[in-house]
């Protein structure tokens, strides 16, 4: 094998594993976010209220029933 075919060879390796990676996170990602969205779907149904709050105002609310159970 020449110089060139090996290095035209370790850039396309190279390259197939960039875009492996980039495949890897952006799947954890997509994991990561439908994981949130169930957990904030979950809190609406248990706690109705949270629905018209604001999301400093669900922390403190959610942070006080923590401590409370304390």
């Amino acid at each position: 094998m020449t110089t060139a075919a090996s290095e035209k060879a370790y850039l396309q390796a190279k390259h197939r594993l960039e875009e492996a990676q980039a495949r890897d996170r952006a799947q954890e990602r997509k994991a990561r976010n439908h994981r949130l969205i169930q957990e904030g779907a979950i809190l609406e149904a248990v706690i109705p209220g949270t629905k018209d709050m604001t999301l400093d105002e669900i922390r403190d609310f959610l942070f006080n029933l923590v401590k409370r159970q304390n």
